[in-house]
């Protein structure tokens, strides 16, 4: 009951379809803070996040053995979706636009000698971003508009196969909603055609955003069978298209779902530009020490246990020099001697 409460409260949801057992999410009503999806994501994966998070939905999970990959699907223009099989899921507070930017970035920078794949798509918006062997393995896949009508329209789309119910081959807006079901389709088939790539050690991510849903609810409205048929379908793609995700990394995998009715702000991404300036430090008028970093103790001791482990070697060395026997202890003066003694 306290579950469905905060559900009502906060109506967009957070649910994990499918999930390792080296990666814990409890079971209950948490809610959580929207900026803070990309930390979980890091998390789970085993990454450092800047700020702590004290939420209990996610537990620690076993450290030596983390997924090898993480599967984020965003829908926009709905709060809930009745997924075909139960998950776990959580009311997210403050649903603001956020993106994996600093995860995929951390994968790069740790795994770039490797083969990670990290693919950020969202179709409506003909925006793409793909690393590492993502740009081999989806080289074929739809990004524009007019490649996702012609994918459509090929023999094997996902129309010969998809009941539409009242969903129209004719119109815009369904197209768009149809076209994304193609590309969660085009991406497992895609990938299971590279399934080593499944198995390395590096991690892989996906970040998806479907806006179709959306507009589909824009256009028809909310309470139309149009709307009603699509959100059915489109829970029914995602339980497949994570079960194949899942099977694909031998169920070593994340798969989680946002469900976003609507953004509370614009999502404003940050530049990689070096000529970017930089936000001016707000003053600190009652002279407080800085936030506590949990880093700290890490680094001190690094740096402490170093400059011992030195000072010591450098005991030891100068001891050795000082009580040093030229004549018995060195090699230079042992040849020297023998050099005199034959002139």
């Amino acid at each position: 009951h306290l579950f469905c409460l905060f559900l009502g409260v906060w109506g967009d949801e957070f649910s994990v379809l499918r999930s390792p057992q080296s990666v814990v999410f409890r079971d209950g009503g948490w809610p959580l803070p929207g900026e803070r999806i990309p930390d979980v994501a890091a998390l789970s994966m085993g990454f450092s996040v800047e700020d702590d998070l004290p939420w209990p939905g996610l537990g620690v999970g076993d450290l030596f053995n983390r997924p090898r990959a993480t599967v984020l699907v965003t829908v926009k223009g709905v709060d809930k979706l009745t997924l075909p099989e139960k998950g776990i899921s959580y009311p997210i507070e403050n649903a603001v636009p956020f993106s994996l930017d600093s995860v995929a970035s951390a994968i790069h920078s740790l795994f770039s000698e490797e083969t990670p794949v990290v693919l950020q798509l969202a179709p409506s918006e003909e925006r793409v971003y793909m690393v590492g062997k993502a740009n081999s393995v989806f080289e074929d896949l739809s990004v524009t508009l007019r490649q996702l009508r012609n994918r459509l329209f090929q023999d094997n789309s996902i129309l010969s196969s998809l009941p539409l119910n009242s969903l129209s081959r004719n119109n815009e807006v369904d197209l768009l909603f149809l076209s994304e079901l193609q590309v969660l389709h085009d991406i497992a088939s895609l990938l299971s055609r590279h399934k080593h790539l499944a198995k390395d050690r590096s991690p892989d991510l996906y970040s998806l955003e479907l806006a179709g849903l959306e507009e589909i609810g824009k256009r028809y409205g909310e309470d139309s069978q149009q709307f009603k048929d699509a959100s059915q379908i489109l829970a029914e793609s995602l339980q497949k298209f994570a079960d194949e995700m899942y099977n694909l990394y031998s169920g070593n995998a994340v798969i989680e779902v946002v469900a976003v009715k609507e953004f509370n702000s614009p999502l404003t991404r940050k530049t990689r530009s070096i000529l970017q300036s930089t936000e001016p430090e707000k003053d600190n008028p009652y002279n407080l020490a800085y936030e506590y970093n949990y880093d700290y103790a890490v680094v001190f001791n690094i740096i402490l246990w170093m400059m011992i482990g030195l000072a010591l070697a450098v005991i030891v060395v100068s001891y050795n020099l000082w009580n040093m026997d030229p004549g018995y202890d060195s090699i230079i003066y042992r040849m020297t001697n023998q050099k005199i003694r034959m002139d």
